[in-house]
């Protein structure tokens, strides 16, 4: 097993995706619900984000190569995004304590599926780490960590009332902005990494 592999694909996913954070999301979107209805809800979405996951895992470095688009490019393009994505995360408001007026079929594919869990910036790590893997067996261990992650994820979400107690509105807002700071530190070093290889 290639462990720092995994590790290294774990961490990132679990940055991105954060799990706590689109938890206490489908929490506040799903006030008043049943348990019931929240569960499918939630299976429809980590479905859905799996699926979209694993589809540009396997065609999306092909396809930016026939756009003519070299990794190196994508690195600090991604970068800038995810650092887009981190500084929204250190900056933003604290989530509603009040049921929204969205219905619950269709928060599962937005924004549950897309953008929390399979979004631009899970997209873009997807193609990099793919890329970086050298052999079938280490891809196979970055899809095994998002797989993982979207496990958590999904876990995360049918505890959302317990870890919402628990943590409370401090507990949130702290878990949010410290995996800002620290998906900053991951775009920056993507951006760097990029820009080495162009220049």
């Amino acid at each position: 097993m290639n462990t720092t592999l995994f590790l290294n694909a774990f961490t990132s996913y679990f940055v991105v995706i954060d799990p706590i954070g689109a938890a206490l999301i489908f929490y506040s979107l799903t006030l008043g619900r049943t348990f019931r209805q929240r569960l499918r809800v939630i299976l429809k979405a980590t479905g859905i984000a799996a699926a979209v996951i694993l589809i540009f895992a396997w065609v999306g470095e092909g396809l930016l190569t026939t756009l003519g688009i070299s990794m190196d490019a994508l690195r600090v393009a991604g970068g800038i995004l995810l650092f887009n994505t981190a500084f929204r995360m250190i900056t933003s408001a604290p989530l509603p304590d009040k049921p929204t007026d969205r219905s619950v079929g269709d928060i599962a594919v937005y924004p549950l599926a897309i953008p929390l869990m399979a979004g631009p910036g899970t997209l873009t790590i997807t193609v990099l780490l793919m890329a970086d893997a050298d052999s079938p067996a280490n891809q196979g261990w970055v899809i095994a960590a998002v797989i993982s992650v979207l496990l958590v994820t999904l876990t995360a979400g049918l505890l959302a009332s317990q870890i919402r107690r628990v943590i409370g509105k401090t507990g949130d807002e702290i878990i949010q902005r410290l995996l800002g700071v620290i998906l900053a530190a991951l775009a920056i070093q993507f951006v760097a990494n990029g820009a080495n290889g162009l220049f």
